[in-house]
């Protein structure tokens, strides 16, 4: 158990790449120290793993965006480090194969699975024009990437499973290529091309940013659907900022999409094709319009999109309740009324 002092905003993160295995940041704090708005120390930092006595108050500050009160201490476990890793980038011809393959790996690599990501061609592109010292890893260009992980404590227990299963996929066709790194940079230039994008983006050009979450079957229809609507080709040409741009690449093991858009500069028109359509149809989809970011301003006029009306009834009685006078960050997460 790690004892630390942590700002609210990182309490709202989580553990983004390897949710799969390790779940979120909200479900490993264990105890929280924080100010409520009437000046109130709340004592909550316990370090039990079992607690079921009464509400869990800490859950109701994780996430409330400092709306409820100011975290100063947190308890978090932190689980160990693994002694053996690996790291494979397959590349596959479409996104019905990306499912199939994780399928498989779910079933095949269950207890040593760390993190499943995907990125589409456009953005591998962006990371291999854009980022120093990144290696291309694969000699052809494929429509669908998967980076995929391996945590344990047995190297050639854990080596054989990846081996097994990354010749099964190959011998009935769902991955077409790929590549497994075979000492520590190798996999930090693999983990550097998925985790390089957002870095690329932004030297490319300005981006428009949604971080959503979706069934794993519909998130690249989310992607295809605002290229079609922006009239956006699916290539990406590193030479020509005049063309408007949407990637989609993500974290594959909890359906979190990250769907961005770019152009030269900020272009007002594309941004009303984008909002609130994208939030429209992610809510068609029974999804999250903030899988990892939060409201904030930005998305409090769409909160309805995520959450019922009496749900959000509820969380404005929570904070009328604690916050009566509305002094903890104000304007942020509910919709003006």
């Amino acid at each position: 158990v790690c004892m630390c002092v942590c700002a609210r905003a990182r309490v709202k993160s989580v553990l983004f790449v390897r949710y799969v295995r390790y779940g979120s940041l909200r479900g490993n704090i264990l105890g929280m120290e924080a100010v409520l708005p009437d000046g109130t120390i709340l004592d909550n930092l316990s370090t039990l793993r079992k607690d079921n006595t009464g509400y869990d108050v800490k859950q109701l500050l994780i996430g409330s965006e400092g709306t409820l009160g100011i975290i100063t201490k947190l308890a978090i476990l932190t689980p160990r480090l693994a002694t053996s890793t690996n790291v494979a980038l397959l590349g596959l011809k479409s996104f019905e194969d990306v499912l199939l393959v994780l399928g498989r790996v779910r079933s095949s690599l269950v207890d040593i699975l760390s993190a499943v990501e995907f990125l589409d061609r456009a953005s591998m592109k962006l990371s291999l024009t854009y980022l120093d010292s990144v290696q291309k890893p694969l000699p052809q260009e494929w429509p669908f990437y998967m980076l995929v992980e391996t945590s344990g404590s047995n190297a050639q227990h854990d080596r054989e499973k990846l081996d097994a299963f990354l010749f099964a996929a190959m011998e009935e066709g769902s991955v077409a290529d790929g590549v497994l790194a075979q000492d520590e940079k190798q996999k930090q230039n693999l983990w550097r091309l998925r985790e390089g994008v957002a870095e690329s983006l932004s030297k490319h050009g300005y981006t428009y940013k949604y971080d959503v979450s979706v069934p794993c079957k519909e998130m690249y229809t989310l992607v295809e659907s605002m290229r079609e609507r922006l009239d956006a080709d699916a290539t990406f040409e590193p030479g020509n900022k005049d063309l408007t741009n949407v990637v989609g690449y993500g974290h594959l093991g909890d359906g979190n999409l990250h769907l961005n858009v770019t152009t030269r500069e900020f272009d007002p028109d594309v941004f009303s094709q984008i909002e609130p359509y994208i939030f429209e149809r992610v809510s068609s989809m029974k999804g999250s319009i903030s899988a990892e970011h939060g409201v904030g301003r930005a998305k409090a006029e769409y909160l309805h999109m995520s959450k019922s009306e009496n749900t959000v009834q509820l969380m404005r009685a929570m904070k009328q309740l604690l916050d009566p006078n509305g002094v903890m960050n104000p304007y942020k997460m509910f919709p003006a009324d």
